[in-house]
């Protein structure tokens, strides 16, 4: 966020100063006119070195200022008035439809959650239904399904957690697209390795990718890695050691948020948006493979 001309914000690191707008980046050089120190994609070219957005703003300098006084996150993203909006949303999606499950019974649920193959009696006796019989749109509906109070207790707090920093420092479309993506590379390796009527729903996939992306982040803003290590080895400890957990959608989703995560967090600015959503479709295309080879052995 821009900070009022005359603040000045020398905190360093190693030495160095931090831009005043983004404080996670060090930089050496400060605006010709208000002295405040700016990292490369604040700089405005003037005639004389370089000036802030604010200062641009107030009618000296030249060159890109309109797109350069819009304030961007770590990953490039716009800066919103609320950076937890889409966590919200996505915490609230996911507690409607669990008020719905409890209301309408085992058919809704049967309806949407992630099945290879099998004959659900909720949905009528003699009829396969599941993702190889057409149905794909299980891989994405399934992510917003639980079973228990419990169930979406656990994936919700975590989900609040670790969604809400991260949305700050992605933006959200770039956070939105890590958490669908992820999710659904939970949903393919899910479908590509259980057997065909064991049945499986839960957001635990797209939060296993925000937690890689978060690792990703944690590191990029050199904070001590111990606690967040700890907390990821406890998960995946009880990933494997509890019965009943589809472990395959939190190595799915943990694998897809770490390629995402580094490539929005690491992503050089030049081309950088190209670069992102380029990954997150590679990631897709991953996706689409492991569905038509576990289609094609089930059919």
């Amino acid at each position: 966020m821009d900070q009022a001309p005359g603040s000045r914000q020398d905190d360093a690191h190693n030495g160095l100063p931090v831009c005043y707008r983004h404080p996670d980046r060090e930089t050496g050089i400060r605006c010709t006119r208000c002295e405040h120190p700016i990292c490369p994609e604040c700089m405005v070219s003037a005639s004389v070195g370089f000036q802030c957005p604010a200062c641009v703003r107030d009618g000296s300098g030249t060159g890109h200022a309109p797109a350069a006084s819009q304030p961007r996150t770590l990953a490039g993203g716009t800066i919103a008035a609320d950076p937890h909006l889409v966590t919200k949303i996505l915490v609230g999606l996911n507690l409607a439809l669990f008020v719905v499950q409890q209301a309408v019974g085992e058919s809704f649920t049967q309806r949407f959650e992630l099945i290879g193959r099998a004959v659900m009696p909720a949905l009528g006796f003699g009829v396969l239904q599941g993702v190889a019989e057409g149905q794909w749109y299980r891989l994405l509906t399934s992510m917003f399904l639980h079973l228990t109070y419990i169930h979406i207790l656990f994936n919700m707090l975590s989900l609040w957690w670790i969604g809400g920093p991260l949305e700050q420092a992605l933006g959200r479309a770039r956070y939105l697209a890590l958490y669908l993506v992820s999710g659904l590379a939970g949903s393919a390796l899910t479908y590509l390795i259980t057997e065909p009527n064991e049945a499986s729903l839960g957001a635990s996939g797209a939060i296993y990718g925000l937690f890689g992306a978060f690792v990703v982040l944690v590191r990029r803003q050199r904070y001590d890695m111990r606690p967040v290590i700890a907390l990821l080895v406890i998960n995946l400890f009880f990933t494997f050691r509890w019965a009943g957990i589809a472990w395959q959608a939190h190595i799915g989703g943990l694998a897809a948020g770490l390629v995402i995560g580094a490539v929005m967090i690491y992503a050089p600015r030049e081309r950088r948006t190209l670069i992102q959503y380029g990954t997150c479709a590679l990631v897709l295309v991953a996706v689409l493979v492991m569905t038509l080879l576990r289609t094609a052995q089930l059919t």
